[in-house]
């Protein structure tokens, strides 16, 4: 159960219907009241209760538990209302509240008025705002005012008629009391329907602002994916551009230190060749250690998810994050038992996903992405295929430039096709069982 704020002209019908079911539940118990003892002056008892079907017991009595019923009605609209708003135990249980109390009024007045049971569905229309609690209240509420109808139920019961006590009184004032009591009763269900059509009203401006703010919140959230994928390319032009100065720093200086080493070797070797043989040992370690430098900085441009676990984990974690940060659906079918290769293969392989994957979001706008690896000889084929609005004419932008230089580097092939949406197909020979240094 969900309750809202609703406007100062909602809040205000409310109040009306409440004042208006207070006057007319005290005006009648007082006009009962006030007739009997009219009556019981005018020593016209017993020709009145000749007349009339049923008598009313204790009717000073009624006014008083009327307005003590009422009282408790008030309160419990006052402790919903202004104390606790946002619990929804203490709604419903203030909603049940109401039922009875109002139930109580009516069985009071023997029914002649029910109309205070649409204060209570206007209540249940007003706070509940689940489905379910608000279907049950509102045809508690419905069921209860159509059989609280006195023609209905004086069939069956006795039950007294405010129709008699009003016809004790001469035409001309019958006339005017019968008139006072039909605008009370029509001006209760007037306030109801236009209370209704108020809360109508707002509840469709409200699903027009939130259409319109769901509408603004997707243009933003594009946006931010739009950021997130350029700020992420240029992290790594950065982080390429250190790897590849640092390569060359530690290449250069190492390549730098053999050229020297090889030189001071040319001019010594005819005159000293145990000089000559301790300097290219020296070269041989420096060599080794450049070697080690070097490596290091390449092993710097595997993912980190490679690093930390296998191809097909790091591939279906790459797909879990997307599903779960975006809209579109990308859907994972690996064919091949063990996807364990070398590192550049390995290093390829998610690379090229990666990006037929940003390339399908950012450019193709795709709700839907299908990536499949399966193996063909001793070949491994990549598909990556979309929904996305596809190209008519190819375009080498940098996505695909750097797929095509990654799978070539393993004497690989891949094509592109944006007829139907967008489809990248990458084969590439993979070297089993041998090993590199």
């Amino acid at each position: 159960m969900e309750t809202k704020k609703y406007n100062g002209g909602i809040r205000l019908l409310q109040v009306g219907i409440l004042a208006l079911n207070m006057i007319s539940v005290m005006g009648l118990s007082i006009f009962i009241y006030w007739t009997i003892e009219k009556i019981r002056r005018a020593y016209a008892a017993r020709e009145f209760l000749n007349e009339i079907q049923a008598v009313v017991w204790y009717p000073f009595a009624k006014i008083w538990l009327c307005a003590l019923l009422l009282g408790l009605l008030t309160l419990s609209m006052v402790i919903r209302d202004r104390l606790f708003p946002n619990n929804s135990k203490v709604v419903l249980t203030s909603l049940v509240a109401d039922f009875a109390i109002c139930f109580g009024i009516i069985i009071l007045l023997n029914f002649n008025y029910n109309g205070i049971l649409l204060l209570v569905f206007s209540n249940v229309i007003m706070y509940v705002k689940n489905g379910k609690s608000r279907y049950i209240l509102a045809a508690v509420a419905i069921g209860s005012f159509i059989l609280a109808d006195y023609e209905l139920l004086s069939i069956s019961y006795r039950l007294y008629s405010i129709q008699d006590y009003i016809s004790y009184y001469s035409a001309s004032v019958q006339q005017y009391l019968l008139s006072v009591y039909n605008i009370l009763i029509s001006l209760n269900v007037i306030l109801f329907v236009v209370y209704c059509v108020n809360i109508i009203n707002e509840q469709q401006g409200n699903l027009d602002e939130i259409h319109g703010l769901n509408e603004k919140l997707q243009e933003v959230n594009e946006q931010l994916q739009k950021y997130s994928l350029m700020a992420e390319k240029m992290a790594e032009t950065r982080e390429r551009n250190r790897l590849a100065r640092e390569i060359h720093d530690t290449l250069g200086h190492t390549l730098t230190g053999i050229a020297a080493g090889i030189d001071a070797c040319l001019a010594i070797i005819g005159t000293s060749p145990d000089q000559t043989r301790k300097q290219l040992e020296l070269i041989s370690k420096v060599t080794r250690d450049g070697i080690k430098d070097i490596r290091r900085s390449v092993s710097e441009l595997r993912p980190d998810a490679l690093e930390r676990f296998s191809l097909d984990y790091a591939i279906n974690k790459m797909v879990t994050d997307i599903n779960a940060v975006s809209e579109t659906r990308v859907y994972f079918d690996c064919r091949v038992q063990n996807l364990k290769f070398d590192e550049d293969e390995e290093n390829a392989i998610y690379r090229v996903v990666q990006e037929g994957i940003t390339n399908a979001i950012r450019h193709g706008h795709a709700r839907e992405i299908w990536i499949t690896i399966k193996r063909e000889n001793q070949d491994i084929l990549i598909q990556i295929k979309d929904n996305g609005i596809g190209c008519e004419e190819m375009k080498n932008g940098f996505g695909t430039k750097h797929m095509k230089e990654r799978i070539r580097m393993l004497n690989g092939a891949v094509t592109f096709d944006g007829s139907n949406g967008f489809i990248v197909n990458a084969r590439i020979p993979i070297r089993r069982g041998e090993t590199y240094d």
